[in-house]
């Protein structure tokens, strides 16, 4: 029976789920993807070139706020949901407007869309966005190396730009980077493993990036965005969870997927969280996920010239994603502040310009700090323009990517840095020590 599909998304796992499932069946039509989540990402097209031989004409991508008149005017049967880091009500109110406008709802999972590598796969994973994933993925990749593996890193997608010139991205160098418009999210985390020496692989074709990783890795490291699960089939699972947010485990998705098919969890922020709060973490695993192997762990900061920051009246920039979908109120950089004794953390917000004025106003919990966004170059020239206009001493930047060159930045500033230290053991060196002997 003939399927007329739309596909919501926000950039990245809705083509994945295209490319595997859909392309190239002709029982199915998808006449739209809708677009979520990230600014400047609607109002494109799928290009031909990746939809294949079924889609002349490519795919449109269209805003989502139009969901009930795109479903009703190109009478969709079925909306598959493809996006991750919504609370679980989220994707029923979702549910209930495709159904009421007469639509099924589907939810994709492992099966239909994971691919089979000839290599042996790790995958890191997080149930929420901010949980600690990226200095996860550092730490692991640093121990397979250490026990003598060729690691090639393979990322989630986040193609907002170009698509057909983002089919399969290899990056090896920093000066790769400069090859294609690199937002600040993708540069934050390819920047410290290519800095580590390690290969990063990207894009939107993930059939093809997986040939070409193969033909270059011992072992594929996924290193996985939000708390989607891995596109690629894991021999290892491990994900992270947050002892700063107790609960949220349960209460997201697909984070909550991922903890229950995880082969270890890593309880990260555990030095700033309670011991009831841990506790809380614990005691949800071992209901969702019993025969998982639990790691305790924390994330300490690491700064250069503190003496810059005690005393001073201090912007604090922070991971742009964790504050915003991520929803937390704070980040290392705010620690760092705290911790080194700044007089006063400024508030960006009466300096704001642009979409940046607009991300405080979606998103007011974020306070006194500035996300680190910068989706398109006119944003970056906002993000640019806000740092300009606020009266700061020092500029706190906790981000992974180095915004001073990024951005051309003249003032005083600190970067602020965190790595994953476990506690105890188990430990991430044993338990992937026994990964190996197995593959």
């Amino acid at each position: 029976m003939h399927r007329r599909v739309l596909i919501m998304g926000a950039g990245g796992r809705e083509f994945h789920n295209f490319n595997t499932y859909f392309r190239g069946k002709e029982e199915f039509e998808v006449l739209a993807f809708t677009a979520a989540q990230i600014p400047n990402i609607s109002d494109r097209r799928y290009p031909r070139e990746l939809a294949g031989p079924l889609y002349p004409q490519g795919i449109p991508i269209y805003p989502e706020s139009e969901l009930s008149e795109l479903i009703q005017k190109k009478k969709i049967d079925v909306v598959v949901f493809a996006y991750s880091d919504v609370p679980h009500s989220t994707v029923m109110h979702k549910a209930s407007k495709a159904l009421s406008a007469g639509a099924d709802y589907l939810l994709m999972g492992p099966h239909s869309c994971m691919l089979s590598s000839k290599k042996p796969v790790t995958a890191i994973c997080a149930v929420r966005t901010g949980a600690g994933k990226s200095q996860t993925t550092r730490r692991v990749s640093k121990i397979l190396k250490k026990k003598g593996k060729k690691v090639v890193v393979v990322r989630h997608p986040m193609p907002y730009g170009d698509l057909k010139k983002q089919v399969c991205q290899r990056f090896a160098s920093l000066e790769d980077l400069n090859k294609y418009s690199m937002s600040i999210e993708e540069r934050e985390e390819y920047e410290p493993h290519l800095l580590a020496g390690t290969v990063v692989y990207a894009g939107v074709d993930y059939q093809k990036i997986l040939k070409k990783a193969e033909k270059e890795a011992e072992v594929i490291l996924w290193d996985g965005g939000n708390n989607d699960f891995p596109f690629f089939k894991p021999d290892l699972l491990i994900v992270v969870a947050d002892a700063l947010r107790p609960g949220h485990e349960r209460r997201y998705h697909p984070g909550e997927t991922v903890l229950r098919m995880a082969d270890v969890v890593v309880i990260n922020k555990v030095e700033m969280a309670s011991r009831e709060d841990v506790s809380t973490v614990r005691k949800n695993i071992q209901e969702m996920n019993p025969k998982a192997t639990v790691i305790e762990a924390h994330s300490p900061i690491f700064v250069e010239n503190e003496s810059l920051i005690r005393g001073k009246k201090v912007l604090v920039v922070e991971d742009g994603p964790t504050l915003t979908h991520g929803g937390m109120s704070y980040g290392a950089g705010v620690v760092a502040a705290r911790k080194y004794g700044a007089e006063e953390i400024l508030d960006p917000r009466p300096y704001a310009v642009g979409s940046i004025q607009k991300i405080f106003e979606e998103y007011p919990h974020t306070g006194a700090l500035l996300p680190a966004m910068g989706y398109g170059d006119e944003q970056l020239k906002e993000l640019k323009e806000t740092i300009r206009k606020t009266p700061f001493e020092t500029l706190i930047i906790a981000t992974p990517v180095d915004l001073v060159k990024v951005l051309g930045l003249s003032k005083p500033s600190v970067r602020v840095r965190y790595e994953l230290e476990e506690v105890g053991n188990p430990d991430l060196e044993a338990v992937l020590g026994d990964f190996l002997k197995k593959i």
